[in-house]
């Protein structure tokens, strides 16, 4: 199979993943009182595709008892963590179906995970 089939069925399984209730080892919860929102995830995908998130999950080790890595992200917005994700996981964002005030708040939460 070349590339060019293979990247975009991987970018979809990827999303999949995400998208899994089931599988799922950590939850982060994002934002700030009085708007917070729980997300689930999986460490793996994380850890290697974000610097900044590689740092928290290399403090916070799952325990092997069965209880969720749990980490804050007080910092993205609610409403946006959700595109951060599918980017985390796909690899793709299409810019042109955000308005420039959401670009703007991606980009911000972009400059955390990448940087910080």
């Amino acid at each position: 199979m070349d590339d060019n089939k293979l990247l975009p069925k991987l970018s979809r399984n990827l999303l999949e993943i995400l998208s899994d209730e089931e599988y799922y080892d950590i939850t982060i919860e994002v934002g700030n009182d009085p708007y917070v929102k729980i997300f689930r995830s999986h460490m793996v995908i994380l850890y290697y595709r974000s610097p900044y998130l590689k740092r928290i999950l290399s403090t916070n080790k799952k325990k092997n008892d069965g209880t969720l890595a749990h980490i804050k992200l007080p910092d993205i917005l609610p409403e946006i963590f959700p595109i951060i994700l599918r980017y985390i996981y796909g690899g793709r964002i299409c810019l042109e179906e955000y308005d420039i005030s959401d670009i703007i708040k991606i980009l911000d939460a972009a400059k955390v995970l990448l940087n910080s």
